[in-house]
């Protein structure tokens, strides 16, 4: 079975382009174009050289000799969080601001929850003296504060959303319309694995670096290229989607994603997709989304910015779908948890997002001679004030 898109723009049933006519154009100058300008000689280039010289990869991979024993099994930890910037967004970002240029782009709009997307388009567009407008929901606006003046200094500008649930999926809306009344000098940066083809594989090419990077440095440290297991965050989808896809085809690779429970999938406050979701149509593609009888979303709630989102990637739905992932949860309490876990034990701050992955692992059966890859997509200081708050320093 493939799990890759198909020409189409589908994996399985899940994704396509469910699109307005006014956003055609747009759409259909990236699918006949991304292909031949990204596996070309010149971009290859420039984006590798990018990203070791500005991003800093290969990210580490670091066997958490203290996390193994506390959970008597061997934990690598994928370190996205030491990259440029402070997650795996500027991987993406890099790819699409290259990919802009040659299209011939001078505007671009992104979408952003957590803030560590909008701070890497904000990033790649001063690098490349291109302007920047982010769109934020103005609830992620309060709670990311470092992140949007860290946009702003970077010469962004960050345009708070009030409408809706005043979150990620708000602010997705409205850099879609923005997309719509600015066709021809603009490119829309999306920052996950969401959206219409070909976003989602786009991005996920874009991303593939860390399982790339995973697959060669396991086999560096310990013989073997394949862990038992690859563990990742997901809202959208963007890291678990890297961290999965060079060991998409390797069926006795577990892939493990953790989505966010909120306050639990009994309750109304929760991002948890896949536990709750039916499939349906949101942002121009196919996927589950979290929504009632009629079809209207619902709006989720976690306490990551970054994963509140009532939807998945399309890729992910597949994966689900045909039992190649297991999708599991975790609450915003078993969530803080394991960020004090983690700290306590490595030394590493990690953000909320990764830390629904970290949280899984309590969830599942560890033996003592698996070896598990935990994608660390971002550091956590944007989450200080979250952190400080709950554990009253």
């Amino acid at each position: 079975m493939s799990y890759q898109v198909n020409q189409k723009g589908f994996y399985g049933e899940f994704g396509g382009a469910y699109i307005p006519e006014m956003m055609h154009p747009n759409i259909e100058e990236l699918k006949n174009n991304y292909l031949q300008i990204i596996n070309s000689y010149n971009f290859r280039q420039d984006f590798i050289s990018l990203l070791k010289n500005y991003v800093g990869r290969p990210s580490p991979l670091y066997y958490a000799k203290r996390m193994s024993e506390h959970y008597q099994t061997h934990i690598y930890l994928k370190r996205e969080d030491c990259n440029h910037t402070g997650s795996h967004k500027i991987n993406n970002t890099i790819g699409q601001i290259l990919l802009a240029k040659e299209l011939g782009k001078k505007r671009i709009i992104a979408e952003t929850g957590a803030g560590q997307h909008g701070l890497a388009t904000a990033t790649v567009c001063a690098l490349m003296g291109m302007n920047c407008i982010v769109y934020m929901g103005a609830v992620d606006v309060e709670r990311q504060a470092p992140n949007v003046k860290k946009m702003r200094m970077l010469g962004a500008e960050v345009i708070p959303v009030h409408s809706g649930n005043k979150t990620l999926k708000d602010a997705t809306n409205e850099a879609m319309r923005d997309w719509i009344n600015n066709p021809v000098d603009t490119h829309y940066i999306i920052g996950s694995v969401v959206g219409p083809h070909p976003y989602p594989d786009m991005v996920a090419r874009f991303q593939s670096v860390i399982s790339e990077e995973i697959r060669w440095q396991l086999d560096e440290q310990t013989g073997r290229e394949k862990p038992t297991r690859v563990m990742a965050c997901v809202g959208g989808g963007s890291n678990a989607a890297g961290a999965f896809y060079h060991f998409l085809d390797d069926e006795d690779v577990e892939l493990i994603g953790v989505e966010a429970a909120g306050k639990g999938v009994d309750t109304n406050e929760t991002a948890a997709t896949l536990a709750l979701g039916t499939p349906g149509v949101l942002h121009s593609s196919r996927s589950y989304l979290i929504q009632n009888e009629d079809g209207q979303i619902t709006e989720p709630y976690s306490i990551s910015a970054g994963l509140d989102y009532p939807g998945i990637g399309p890729m992910h739905a597949h994966l689900f779908k045909t039992g190649r992932a297991k999708y599991i949860w975790a609450t915003d309490e078993e969530v803080l948890q394991a960020v004090l876990l983690l700290t306590r034990k490595e030394g590493i701050i990690p953000a909320l997002e990764s830390a629904h992955a970290l949280a899984g692992l309590e969830k599942i059966l560890l033996k003592p001679e698996d070896v598990t890859v935990v994608n660390i997509s971002g550091r956590g200081d944007k989450d200080m004030e979250t952190y400080l708050n709950y554990f009253g320093y």
